[in-house]
């Protein structure tokens, strides 16, 4: 199945704010019921194991309102591992300050080198050229001090025909036509590591996880040694 880029709906806020808002409680939900947040846990904890601290400060990018990166928190918690999570988003109606927020191009961090222990994302990186990828890459490694966290679909064509097939489960417009458009652009699990591959200085880790997710963790071996 052939990667066919296209620009999706929430990308550019083309709706109500009714409608963004009912968008994001959609991708809300896409996390929590189909691996989402396991997704990340599962990788936070990688890293928590490695770094063997029990605390540790999370930048999500493109974070939306910062559902998954709360539930992965509270999750945590459970188990002793706690997470200072900091949001940052391009748009600022995204952010509803739950958490300490900015602002920001992904591209472009306003925060000092090695501010983080981990940058994390989710189901964005598809929404990235293969340049971008490895640029946003780049400077997510700039700003944390283990590792770079990537929770993304993978492309396939069992998984278009099951999101075609659960459209109806979302409220938003928007979600019908981005959902499916997501998964036209998102990348197989062999480009990812072809994409980071090009990074010196790193270590790629890339798993699959429930339901067509993918997550890849590329370690900064210049801080982390593992």
């Amino acid at each position: 199945m052939k990667r066919v880029p296209c620009n999706e709906l929430l990308d550019s806020d083309a709706g109500t704010p009714q409608e963004i808002a009912a968008s994001l409680n959609d991708l809300k939900n896409i996390n929590r019921w189909f691996g989402g947040i396991g997704t990340t846990e599962s990788m936070v904890g990688k890293v928590a194991q490695a770094s063997g601290l029990g605390r540790l400060s999370l930048l999500e990018v493109a974070s939306g309102f910062g559902y998954l990166p709360n539930e992965v928190r509270q999750r945590t918690r459970r188990y002793g591992l706690e997470l200072n999570v900091t949001l940052s988003d391009r748009s600022a109606s995204h952010l509803d300050h739950t958490f300490p927020s900015v602002a920001a191009d992904v591209l472009s961090l306003p925060f000092p080198d090695s501010s983080f222990d981990v940058v994390s994302s989710a189901l964005f990186i598809h929404h990235l050229d293969p340049d971008q990828v490895v640029a946003c890459v780049q400077e997510s490694l700039r700003v944390c001090r283990w590792a770079v966290l990537i929770n993304d679909v993978i492309r396939h064509l069992v998984h278009l025909m099951l999101v075609y097939s659960g459209l109806p489960l979302f409220r938003s417009r928007l979600t019908h036509h981005d959902a499916p458009a997501s998964v036209r652009q998102a990348y197989t699990i062999d480009e990812m590591r072809n994409m980071l591959s090009r990074i010196p200085g790193v270590r790629v880790e890339i798993s699959r996880h429930y339901l067509f997710r993918m997550g890849a963790i590329v370690w900064k071996l210049e801080n982390s040694h593992v």
